[in-house]
């Protein structure tokens, strides 16, 4: 039997409502259930599990929390129903995890006086005013909210700069502050390296493979995805370069994004050209020789840029990508590539920067490569249920995560994805990353694996190539979430540029592609 409740006008974020939805979901005899607010997205969702009826789809709006459960018996949906009412109490009144709370900005402010950051993560038509009370207060700040207005991105990064302050974000997802990690982020060794990045992911992949070259970070600041774009002109990255170049504690920048627009571009160039500390860039799908005349290091991968950032920060010439401590040679793995006659790649990515790597990487050997972030418009995905031939996709888009949580915080949503592809019978090899650190989920190589289980189950001629963003000291631990997915039989590179090439290797002996 399926029940259903609407509360009206009751919000919580994503987070929350995840943990809901797992709490009930343990509970004996429950089959299935999801807690949402009813977004037009989460209600058609809703509706295609069986989990919400039309006559109650139509009565809720975007403000109200919407319950669905699927139970054997009414007795165990009012059990499920009295431990969401007493999580809701909880949440309400702060009890959770003896969780300090306080009802009021100012309240916060006036007994916790030595805070100088504050975290923003509201919905992002909220976000200006908030975000202006703790500027105001001299606090810097750290926007994670996304769909925050244009116009209201400016005007906090402006008064965040006139007042000396750093306004990162929004949709700024990863930081790491003088050794504090903030978001998503991985536990990576203390060192010279500063980085400044418009990508979470990105700064996530740069941070641990130096970690894992022997260097280590100062600080890794986020701008938020906007930053390099003409309309924002690269102000806060602008900040963070002049912020890294006058830090004692960095001795090496890094610069991590996809191509700003030529005008950023431009201001990037003249502001590095004054700064007397070696810099290594990476724009992904950039033109490395725009940096010709300069003084910075152009790359054109996020590995390549953390080996010339650990190569310079030991003031060692930056050599081939090749000779790197972390190349992994993969002829030996070419005898255990399942035989197969389905010629897709299907990429399913939880980090946005990873999955952008992957297109650029994928479209210098495939036709064109369809996808939420496509390079060329042709290959838009327009339907982002159903993959199109070869497809990546950026499941930390808004399309999947509106009402829901990050895919890095709930891989729910991907392990479904993994088996879904596994039921088209064009699909050949599946791309997956596994991102590790504070902020993401527990275990996200277990959610892997069971998906991996379940899709060879119905296909034994899959390849599943899987790249693990982490480091020795994340609390998932790295090599239990490697050796996890290659017990699977998962193909497990080290980064994700060279899981990417793999696949391109995969293909190649597959016939599917020549050299």
């Amino acid at each position: 039997m399926v029940h259903n409740v609407i509360k009206k006008n009751k919000y919580f974020d994503s987070v929350t409502l995840m943990l809901f939805s797992s709490k009930i979901e343990d509970i004996k005899g429950v089959n299935q259930a999801a807690v949402m607010m009813g977004t037009n997205h989460n209600k058609v969702l809703m509706q295609d599990s069986g989990l919400l009826n039309k006559e109650q789809a139509a009565d809720a709006s975007a403000n109200d929390l919407i319950i669905g459960i699927d139970a054997e018996s009414q007795e165990v949906v009012d059990e499920a129903l009295k431990l969401l009412e007493e999580q809701f109490s909880n949440k309400s009144s702060g009890k959770e995890a003896g969780a300090k709370t306080y009802k009021t900005f100012d309240q916060a402010i006036k007994e916790t006086p030595e805070a100088n950051l504050s975290v923003v993560s509201i919905p992002g038509r909220f976000a200006k005013s908030e975000v202006m009370k703790s500027l105001k207060k001299g606090l810097h700040v750290m926007l994670y909210s996304d769909n925050v207005p244009l116009e209201d991105e400016i005007a906090l990064k402006d008064y965040a700069l006139e007042n000396d302050l750093l306004m990162m974000g929004p949709d700024c997802g990863t930081a790491i502050i003088n050794g504090v990690a903030l978001g998503f982020a991985n536990v990576v060794s203390r060192g010279s390296i500063g980085l400044t990045a418009a990508s979470g992911t990105g700064l996530q992949e740069v941070s641990v493979i130096v970690d894992k070259l022997g260097g280590g970070i100062s600080q890794a600041l986020g701008t938020g995805g906007r930053d390099l774009s003409a309309e924002i002109e690269g102000r806060m990255m602008l900040f963070t370069l002049e912020a890294l170049a006058n830090d004692g504690a960095t001795e090496v920048i890094g610069l991590i994004s996809k191509p700003p627009s030529e005008e950023v571009m431009k201001k990037i160039v003249d502001k590095a050209k004054n700064i007397d500390k070696p810099i290594v860039a990476c724009f992904l799908g950039g033109d490395p020789d725009l940096f010709k005349g300069t003084d910075i290091i152009g790359t054109t991968t996020l590995e390549e840029a953390a080996y010339a950032l650990v190569k310079t920060s030991k003031g060692e010439k930056v050599d081939a990508i090749s000779n790197s401590p972390l190349h992994e040679e993969t002829s030996g793995l070419h005898d255990k590539i399942p035989a197969s006659n389905a010629p897709y790649v299907r990429g399913l990515y939880t980090g946005g920067t990873l999955a952008y790597e992957a297109l650029l990487l994928l479209h210098e050997k495939l036709e064109g490569v369809y996808s939420n972030i496509a390079l060329d418009k042709k290959f838009d995905l327009k339907d982002l249920t159903t993959s199109r031939e070869n497809t990546i996709l950026d499941m930390g888009e808004d399309y999947f995560t509106e009402g829901k949580p990050h895919p890095m915080i709930d891989p729910k949503q991907r392990a479904e994805r993994i088996v879904q592809e596994a039921n088209d019978e064009e699909t050949g090899v599946v791309l997956l990353d596994c991102v590790l650190g504070h902020g993401s989920h527990e275990d996200p190589a277990a959610s892997i694996v069971k998906a991996v289980k379940e899709a060879k189950s119905k296909r034994s001629d899959i390849a599943f190539v899987a790249s693990v963003t982490g480091t020795k000291n994340d609390p998932q631990d790295l090599e239990k979430s490697q050796q996890a997915l290659k017990d699977a039989g998962v193909f497990v590179l080290p980064t994700n540029r060279q899981a990417v090439l793999f696949v391109l290797e995969v293909l190649k002996k597959r016939g599917v592609i020549n050299g």
